[in-house]
């Protein structure tokens, strides 16, 4: 298998990289750390192909596509991300539209570009990385709660079209809770909940993926909190959430 990996250079997009070279999986990692590419790199024992690139810029989106197309990628990870916390009218709003631009945009073009191709051979796996987040609406990180239901809904949408039509490529979507990885340190936060780690998540992921299955949630805890937020009233939703966040953000 030959599997393409953004935001490969640290926390779950790396360890995807390290479950995927243990199955002597060959791989293309990017990122815009090359020096950590490399250093991920030298410890896998697998072909490894690194490409340096910032998906934020759109072109790069396009550039990266034209260097692989014809590598035959099996499976597309779409996990570059990042976020912000604090209130909506105090964030940057330069970076806000950075975190647009990689956390929808990028995920967009690529899985529209590479779906096509797999559409025509009737094969290959696409997982988009979301978050918890994309459950519910998210005070104190609204830029990035509503760029992950994006990617949600997107992803739950392309699998019924692919079902429709009785394909075999396959699509989910990763929605984890709290992640020990540097996200968090982009982000400015600290999470009161107990962290899962960033290793594990990768391989329960990866059996998922293979198993098909659509939504994808690491962890007991978060599956039930999940499943409570659709019986929770909106406003109440939010004042928690809000709680929640604040707590993050002054730990």
């Amino acid at each position: 298998m030959k599997v393409l990996i953004t935001g490969a250079s640290s926390g779950i997009g790396a360890d995807m990289a390290r479950v995927f070279a243990k199955k002597q999986d060959k791989l293309i990692l990017v990122a815009r750390r090359e020096e950590k590419l490399e250093q991920l790199k030298k410890e896998l024992h697998t072909k490894v192909t690194i490409i340096s690139l910032d998906l934020s810029d759109e072109k790069n989106c396009y550039e990266l596509y034209n260097q692989v197309k014809n590598e035959n990628i099996d499976i597309l990870i779409n996990n570059a991300g990042y976020g912000l916390i604090d209130n909506f009218w105090k964030t940057d709003i330069n970076r806000e539209l950075k975190m647009i631009d990689l956390n929808i945009k990028t995920v967009h073009i690529l899985t529209k570009l590479f779906l096509k191709d797999f559409i025509k051979r009737d094969n290959g796996y696409i997982l988009n990385v979301a978050s918890s987040a994309a459950f519910m609406p998210g005070p104190l990180m609204a830029t990035y709660y509503a760029t992950k239901a994006y990617v949600l809904h997107l992803t739950e949408a392309i699998y019924e079209e692919l079902r429709s039509i009785n394909s075999n490529v396959v699509i989910s979507c990763l929605c984890p809770g709290p992640v020990n990885t540097e996200f968090n340190k982009v982000a400015g936060v600290k999470f009161s909940l107990k962290e899962l780690n960033s290793y594990d998540v990768a391989k329960y992921t990866v059996k998922k993926l293979y198993k098909k299955k659509l939504i994808i949630i690491p962890g007991i805890s978060m599956k039930l909190s999940i499943f409570l937020t659709r019986f929770t009233p909106r406003k109440i939703l939010l004042k928690i959430t809000h709680a929640i966040q604040h707590k993050k953000r002054n730990r």
